[in-house]
């Protein structure tokens, strides 16, 4: 019997991004497993968590530990946990993990953002986050990186074998799906939105490149005034201030909504009844947002970089994201063009059903045997 130990220690609050993709990683893996093996979730009930995992069953084991992924004491002290559980294979979706397991262990790799934006963290932070995150490399036996761009970026910047170094991409949450009137209604009322409005969701660090759109959306305006609000929504860092200070230079404030937080169960209706959803992004591992407001059913125009491409296929609209211009060109065609857009649409809906949480997990699963049997 193979049993595979998932960490879901980083399941909790305290990281959105990889709380998501574990989560949806251990609720999508024991329907794919075989009956002889058996799925192990290491998890610390001491910390607040909105991430569902799957509960205990005959397929699923859950090991509770309150050792941090930020102590030093992890070394020895999950490797002992896997032990004395008999575990057979160690997948750490985070690059802080232990290093010597003693049984095969697995890393997923999802961006360069610290290397390629030395701005966002001290020097000191910088080399102690590349060192550690070569030591995670080289301890792995194998990495999954969330995308083709992901993992020809890490070969390009470490001293990683190609064959070491697996894409296996992410999926939106099943619950992104066309949205009823009365949900998207609901969401107009809660939120106090338009009839019509574009929308942007995500953080505003600077390689999100809100500065470019807004630019962008001053020049739309000037060719198309009766154009809809951009409503710009999610965690708001007040450690960089461009995109309101730009927004308020360019008296942009009757044209911009900057939404803040939306809960989670609020998203597929916020998706759903935007004209159309924007994602000027200058650098992603996967993007997310693109991926989710298609499976919505919304147009979408994106940055042609990074990784977008992969998941946008041919259903994005895509711009350089350096170009204001060319931002505002594509949105111009978008908004004034309703064929354009509605075949946007539908390319969409199609594109975002090439990605699921169980295709995902199957690929993800057939490393796990790959690792197993060849130990």
């Amino acid at each position: 019997m193979n049993r595979y130990a998932l960490d879901a220690r980083t399941a909790t609050d305290h990281f959105p991004g990889i709380g998501r993709y574990v989560s949806n990683l251990a609720r999508a893996l024991p329907p794919v497993l075989a009956s002889d093996e058996r799925l192990i979730l290491l998890r610390d009930p001491t910390r607040p968590s909105r991430w569902q995992l799957p509960a205990p069953s005959a397929q699923v084991a859950w090991v509770e530990t309150a050792v941090s992924p930020f102590s030093l004491s992890q070394q020895w002290q999950i490797p002992k946990l896997l032990r004395e559980v008999g575990a057979d294979l160690y997948h750490s979706p985070y690059y802080l993990m232990p290093y010597r397991t003693g049984i095969p262990s697995l890393l997923t790799f999802y961006d360069l953002i610290p290397q390629r934006f030395p701005q966002y963290v001290s020097p000191r932070a910088r080399l102690l986050t590349s060192l550690l995150t070569r030591l995670a490399l080289r301890a792995a036996d194998q990495v999954v990186a969330i995308s083709q761009f992901t993992r020809d970026d890490a070969l390009a910047a470490y001293p990683l074998a190609a064959e070491k170094i697996t894409a296996v991409p992410l999926a939106a949450d099943p619950h992104f799906q066309p949205q009823s009137a009365a949900e998207i209604d609901r969401i107009r009322t809660t939120y106090h939105l338009p009839p019509t409005y574009a929308l942007y969701l995500g953080i505003n660090k600077p390689h999100k490149n809100l500065v470019n759109l807004l630019l962008a959306w001053n020049m739309l305006i000037e060719q198309l005034p009766e154009a809809p609000p951009l409503v710009i929504a999610g965690a708001w860092d007040e450690r960089y201030p461009e995109a309101k200070e730009t927004a308020a230079a360019l008296n942009l404030t009757s044209h911009i909504t900057f939404l803040g937080p939306v809960a989670e169960e609020d998203l597929p209706g916020l998706y759903a009844g935007a004209a159309l959803f924007v994602f000027p992004s200058q650098y992603e591992g996967f993007g997310l947002p693109v991926i989710e407001a298609m499976a919505c059913g919304t147009a979408v125009a994106c940055a042609r970089t990074s990784s977008l491409p992969e998941v946008g296929g041919e259903a994005a609209a895509y711009f350089d994201p350096t170009q204001p211009e060319e931002i505002t060109a594509v949105l111009y065609h978008l908004l004034t063009d309703n064929a354009a857009r509605e075949r946007r649409q539908a390319l969409g809906q199609k594109q975002a059903q090439l990605f699921s949480w169980e295709k995902t997990a199957v690929e993800t699963l057939a490393l796990y045997r790959q690792l197993t049997a060849h130990h």
